[in-house]
């Protein structure tokens, strides 16, 4: 059938082998979420961000109910998590979380992958900021900071571009800060998590490094062990 042929069905199952990826993430973290507490997002706040974090990256609202039913009907899954760090190519650095039902498994899937584009594990956390961020459609940027401050949130940053606002908290705040946000009316977050921002972002100029960095990161997202991947690049 030619090299047009392979090249559209290596894409497809590259495509298909994500979106596994992420329903299964997100399953994982929906499903641990409800079993640490109660099954019901209104009474959860850890399942209810769950719940929003994935609905903003399309997880269906199927994945999500059966995650929910699977807690509530008492399963003895059980998953650890893991955090790995790694230097990738170009100076791209890598911390990279896992939960999975197999360590074993999870470190060696990431250090192949990590080791097949040249890379290597090592102590990069340093070069990241932990940071709870909320990004959300307004234009009253001094009226969310001011009640945020009022609340005695601990708020690092509060911005304003093209009618999305984004504010920045210190990870022990983010319940606290979702709370106020809630009272000024904000139903819907495009982004509400707890995250690790670098403290030095860098560009890739060589498209070698390029290449090999876009690879590396379509390798970790296709790994089903993988539930969070962040960089330092741009």
């Amino acid at each position: 059938m030619g090299r047009a042929h392979e090249v559209r069905a290596k894409a497809m199952a590259a495509t298909a082998a994500k979106r596994s990826a992420l329903f299964m993430r997100a399953s994982k973290e929906i499903y641990m979420a409800a079993k640490s507490g109660e099954a019901d997002p209104e009474m959860n706040l850890a399942l209810r961000s769950a719940i929003e974090k994935w609905r903003g990256q399309n997880v269906t609202k199927d994945v999500i109910d059966r995650a929910i039913q699977k807690a509530k009907g008492g399963s003895a899954e059980a998953y650890s998590a893991g955090r790995y760090e790694a230097f990738g190519p170009g100076g791209s650095l890598f911390i990279i979380d896992t939960l999975t039902d197999n360590s074993n498994r999870a470190l060696v899937e990431v250090r192949s992958a990590i080791t097949k584009k040249g890379g290597h594990m090592g102590s990069t956390a340093f070069n990241f900021t932990e940071t709870g961020i909320f990004s959300f459609k307004g234009n009253n940027r001094d009226e969310v900071e001011e009640n945020l401050i009022l609340s005695d949130v601990d708020v690092r940053e509060v911005t304003e571009e093209d009618g999305v606002i984004e504010v920045l908290v210190e990870p022990a705040a983010f319940g606290q800060a979702r709370d106020v946000l809630a009272d000024l009316g904000v139903k819907e977050f495009e982004v509400a998590e707890i995250t690790f921002l670098p403290n030095e972002p860098i560009t890739l100029d060589d498209p070698e490094d390029k290449r090999k960095y876009t690879e590396l990161c379509d390798m970790l997202d296709e790994l089903q062990d993988v539930q969070n991947v962040y960089t330092n690049v741009q």
